[in-house]
């Protein structure tokens, strides 16, 4: 079935989300699934075979909050040191579920269902070598492979119900199996195609104890590809709990950037029951981020939802909102048009703003400022106007009238809607005083929604009109406007303005903003967005760039696509990619992959420029797109070699 015609029971919870309800799946005496809170999870970078190490990283994933925690088992030596972690674990008095990550070799996940709660497989690399050849599968060749996956799949579904432990079939975009990409693609429902012939093969033994998962390090493909989970979840009757997580998120801000937009964005539509934040850092750093993510955004099952709008996009493959441009004297925004980033300037930060605008990187655009009369401070925005654009905003309170604002520079105006407006002949006269000028009307009211579809009918064509669409429940109201001016023919561009609580810290808009902002720009709606919050304004003008950067609609820095360490990894994870990131940091728009060993590295090419994959014990692979073009390089001549790689695909720049 094509992804387009898929149908979607939940389509009304965009609107007024609520949790989808799933089946409750025990992974030892913690409850995935039901009525059951969000679970977090996180997953060890030692290797397994270090009791002590692991035991460490165990407990103080445990004190931060971590309710699952996941193992990684690549031989059969990692699996028979589980129970010396578990009597390490005894004598500690940690209590927490185990899972045994696995990966290429079945005897190895039939083995661990006797020592662990749950046990993960990845259906790409189960009993599959990817070798990325194209060829063509006829139903019989299929079936035959899919027999001989049941073959060696249905043993381990028998231990793991025999010994009432849990399974995760867990798809990754960076590693379907060559059969799911010639018959599917390396698509989102390649990979739901992928975990499902598992959950099936599962259920014919009448094995239910699952939960699913579908990762990606692109944040667009993730919410995709759990959107098409749900939804034919729903069409065949099933109701398993989902696994939420972004796969080689990176590090930092960027890597928090990333997470909460996926997972985030999923959650506030109502998806997801257990979730893993990836990072490039110690696990108990994950954590944190995780809770937060969960604070946020957890909706109940049984919580109600009274509207019944349907959206008026695509759930399942992107495409951005029809819009009309509009213009200012410096660009143009709307329809095809980049996304903009307009940075708020408070009236607070006036007095040294020409300097702080100066250290913005990357460099300013527009400037959003909230001024009425008779604070306007015209000889600050004459001396700015001639290197930015000046966006005006203006307060609800404000008395102003058209005449008062005559002296004053600005390249676009923003009013709210319910400003007391002389109806009769006004839009000539805003039409005279703008003078091409776009005028943005401002909602952050559902009860608004009335009044702003008259205003633009109102206006239009007379004058560029926008709207900003800012407030509580930004997601929600943005998504219920598209959807109402989807029956009209009239098409505004939007800006959408995240407005943080003024008491958050960096972590908390580090969550809100990427999950508001990120989940409606992966729907395709929003021409430009901006971030208002008492956090300086730096943080604020660089999170609105790393936002579009993650929902890959503006690249303004080198993208870094890199795995989480775990007991695979082949190399220090955490420094080689802070030192790559030293030496390649200032390649605008180059996607570089940095992975710590083949798990995922080689398909996970496929959203990167060039790769840099552990191949073994002091030996690195480099690729360009998944093609591997330099073999076993050793690790004190890899960094250069990726360099002299880059150049000689014309990607490289010198640093300024």
């Amino acid at each position: 079935m094509e992804a387009s015609r898929l149908t979607l029971p939940y389509t009304s919870s965009l609107i007024c989300p609520k949790r989808r309800k799933t089946r409750e799946v025990k992974v030892g005496d913690v409850s995935i699934g039901g009525s059951h809170p969000i679970v977090i999870q996180s997953m060890t970078t030692t290797s397994t075979l270090d009791t002590k190490g692991t035991v460490d990283q165990i407990q103080r994933m445990v004190e931060v909050g971590c309710q699952i925690v996941r193992v990684t088992t690549p031989t059969m030596a990692d699996v028979e040191n589980l129970p010396n972690i578990r009597g390490e674990m005894k004598l500690r008095r940690i209590q927490v579920p185990l899972v045994a990550d696995v990966h290429f070799l079945p005897q190895i996940a039939l083995k661990a269902c006797d020592y662990v709660e749950k046990v993960r497989i990845n259906p790409g690399n189960f009993a599959d070598r990817k070798r990325f050849i194209t060829r063509e599968y006829t139903d019989e060749e299929y079936q035959t492979e899919l027999s001989r996956i049941r073959s060696v799949f249905v043993p381990i579904v028998a231990q793991a119900k025999k010994n009432h432990v849990a399974l995760r079939i867990g798809t990754n975009h960076g590693s379907l199996s060559d059969r799911i990409m010639n018959r599917f693609g390396d698509t989102p429902l390649g990979m739901v195609e992928s975990a499902l012939e598992f959950v099936k093969i599962a259920e014919d033994e009448n094995f239910k104890e699952i939960v699913i998962s579908m990762k990606s390090s692109n944040p667009l493909i993730m919410i995709e590809a759990y959107r098409l989970l749900a939804a034919k979840m729903d069409e065949l009757k099933m109701d398993y709990p989902l696994h939420l997580g972004v796969t080689e998120a990176g590090d930092g801000e960027d890597g928090r950037v990333k997470s909460s937009m996926g997972i985030g964005s999923l959650l506030a539509d109502g998806l997801g029951d257990t979730i893993r934040v990836s990072l490039t850092e110690d696990p108990e750093a994950e954590v944190p981020v995780a809770n937060l993510i969960a604070k946020y955004y957890t909706k109940t099952p049984d919580a109600n939802s009274n509207q019944q709008i349907a959206p008026s996009w695509d759930l399942y493959s992107y495409q951005r909102r029809e819009s009309i441009k509009v213009s200012n004297r410096y660009f143009e925004i709307g329809k095809k048009e980049t996304v903009r980033v307009r940075t708020h300037l408070p009236l607070s930060s006036l007095e040294n703003a020409l300097e702080l605008i100066r250290t913005l990187e990357p460099e300013a655009e527009s400037i959003s400022i909230d001024l009425s009369i008779p604070t306007f401070p015209v000889r600050f925005l004459e001396e700015l106007h001639g290197k930015h654009s000046i966006f005006l905003r203006l307060a609800p309170t404000t008395s102003t009238t058209l005449s008062d604002l005559h002296s004053v520079p600005f390249d676009e105006l923003s009013l709210p809607i319910n400003l007391t407006w002389s109806e009769k002949g006004y839009a000539f006269k805003l039409d005279t005083f703008l003078k091409n000028r776009p005028l943005w009307l401002r909602i952050n009211k559902a009860a608004q929604l009335p009044r702003i579809i008259q205003l633009i009918q109102t206006f239009s064509p007379k004058i560029q009109i926008g709207v900003e669409v800012e407030g509580a429940n930004l997601i929600a109201l943005a998504r219920e406007l598209a959807s109402i001016l989807a029956q009209t023919n009239l098409t505004p561009p939007f800006h959408l303005h995240f407005v943080a609580d003024r008491h958050g810290t960096e972590a908390d808009l580090l969550v809100r903003a990427p999950t508001e902002l990120g989940s409606l720009l992966c729907d395709g709606i929003g021409d430009s967005i901006e971030i208002s919050s008492s956090l300086k304004i730096g943080f604020n003008h660089r999170m609105a760039f790393n936002i579009l950067q993650a929902a890959r609609l503006r690249m303004s820095k080198t993208e870094f696509i890199s795995c989480p360490s775990c007991g695979r990894t082949l190399f220090d994870l955490q420094e080689t990619t802070g030192r790559i990131r030293v030496k390649t940091g200032h390649l605008k728009g180059v996607k570089i992959a940095i992975m710590g060993c083949i798990v995922n590295g080689p398909g996970e090419m496929a959203d990167a420029d060039f790769g840099y994959v552990g191949s073994g014990p002091g030996h690195i692979n480099l690729y360009v797109g998944k093609e591997c073009v330099e073999r076993h390089i050793p690790t004190q001549e890899a960094d250069e070699r990726l360099i002299a790689l880059i150049k000689k695909q014309g990607r490289w720049v010198n640093p300024t």
